[in-house]
């Protein structure tokens, strides 16, 4: 591609507070960065793609997934949380090869660009040998997509690693794949590390963890609050007694905190990452949209698990806003009031998805939002197509109209990834290793097989 780049004509929301949104808006990239957001803006030696009538957004951030099961895709539709850790992590994950890691973090990251997710935060709780955080990591890499790699655990059992488990995560592969791929922050991949916390470790296990991220300088990422299991926990709260809360962590799903430790998480800088379609559906709660924003808090949206969920941003926009809005127009029916002015709204969905994602993963100064300065990380939404058009409201149409089908152009660093609908990348070839990964697991997994495995 050319070395410049010109989006130009189309509806483009920058998620800016300054720039705003421009109803036939340019977007100028040069090299890996935006250079201009504006209105006929000189293309000079710049390739022009003309994307009049399309609408031009942040690439979206998917702040939590757990990209090693996209080789096990579907395999727990009706699963609860509680199902989850039997079918899941008791089952199929002692199975994974590195090559299962590499095919599915490979195909995963592709599934992400394809829908338009241009970062993705990787909770690789799948580290069951050190070749399997090599894998993981090169899966990524080759994907092209922007990420953070979030070293998590080693799946030996269930038992031991996930219940009041005093092993502790491996110092020296947590260092060494620290020091060979991520020994600067600037690279289109870091890290952080995923964490257990609280209620699932022992105390001197978090203890542990937490003084290992911070040595290492990477952030700390942790499921919290979520289901009648660890709802039970106050984990929040156990890590304010152990003096471990920070700014460097982010908190999954906190659909059961408290009032106290909802003020904690704020006044100790925390961020907070919503997975609404997996929340509403397997137990974890409500997704907690409301008390974030109640105590100014900026949730971001992520996709969690594609073994019961859809792996795209549009479903979790859609869940976050309609689970928002059933509680307050319910709360207000009742109370016989209208519709309070500052519920949630499209905007604030969109948001959730893009800026805020970017805040929540730590990289708000390079991606989120289309300003000059910025990592080119942009997608363009196809706005005439027959389920967009005719676009009226070009936000609405994003989140409440469109789907994986009409993303039209994806590009992360200025490289595009995605042009007139397909994929620039081998997607054969990711699917055939996947798929081969598949082929290897769901075999063995032992009886009672449920219903839709092969016999």
């Amino acid at each position: 591609m050319a070395d410049r780049l010109l989006l130009k004509g189309g509806h483009v929301i920058t998620m800016d507070p300054e720039l705003g949104d421009l109803a036939a808006g340019d977007v100028l990239i040069e090299g890996d960065s935006i250079a201009a957001v504006g209105v006929d803006l000189e293309a000079g030696d710049a390739e022009v793609i003309d994307v009049k009538g399309d609408i031009v957004i942040p690439g979206f951030i998917d702040s939590h997934r757990h990209t090693w099961e996209t080789a096990i895709r579907g395999s727990a539709p009706n699963a609860t949380l509680d199902d989850y850790f039997v079918e899941i992590l008791d089952s199929f994950a002692p199975l994974y090869r590195p090559a299962d890691v590499y095919a599915s973090n490979l195909a995963g990251a592709l599934e992400c660009i394809n829908a338009g997710i241009t970062t993705l935060l990787d909770w690789s709780h799948i580290n069951n040998t050190p070749e399997h955080p090599d894998a993981g990591v090169r899966g990524l890499q080759e994907s092209g997509i922007r990420a953070v790699y979030a070293y998590g655990s080693a799946n030996t059992s269930l038992a031991d690693y996930w219940f009041e488990s005093t092993i502790a995560m491996p110092d020296d592969d947590v260092r060494r794949i620290r020091e060979t791929y991520f020994s600067s922050d600037d690279g289109l991949i870091t890290m952080a590390l995923a964490t257990r916390g609280p209620g699932f470790c022992k105390p001197e296990v978090v203890q542990h963890e937490w003084a290992l991220a911070r040595d290492l300088g990477i952030p700390i990422t942790v499921h919290v609050a979520m289901g009648r299991l660890a709802g039970r926990f106050g984990m929040v709260q156990q890590l304010a007694d152990l003096d471990l809360l920070g700014s460097d962590t982010t908190y999954i799903h906190s659909c059961y905190l408290s009032e106290e430790e909802w003020n904690l998480v704020r006044d100790t800088g925390g961020t907070v990452s919503v997975a609404a379609q997996v929340e509403l559906q397997m137990g974890h709660g409500q997704p907690p949209t409301s008390p974030c924003i109640a105590h100014d808090l900026r949730p971001s949206l992520s996709i969690d698990v594609v073994t019961t969920v859809p792996g795209d941003m549009f479903t979790q926009m859609r869940a976050a806003f309609g689970a928002e809005r059933v509680l307050v127009n319910a709360e207000s029916w009742e109370a016989d009031v209208n519709i309070p002015e500052d519920t949630i709204t499209a905007r604030d969905a969109l948001a959730m998805a893009t800026v805020n994602g970017a805040h929540v993963v730590g990289l708000e100064d390079r991606t989120g939002s289309l300003a000059p300065g910025k990592q080119a990380d942009v997608v363009v939404i196809d706005g005439n197509a027959i389920n967009t058009a005719p676009v009226i409201d070009p936000v609405a149409t994003v989140v409440l109209s469109a789907d994986v089908s009409n993303v039209d152009t994806v590009i992360i660093g200025g490289v595009i990834h995605k042009r007139n609908g397909k994929l620039t990348a081998d997607v054969a070839r990711a699917i055939d290793l996947v798929s081969q990964s598949r082929d290897y697991l769901v075999p063995q997994i032992e009886n009672p097989k449920p219903d839709w495995l092969p016999v």
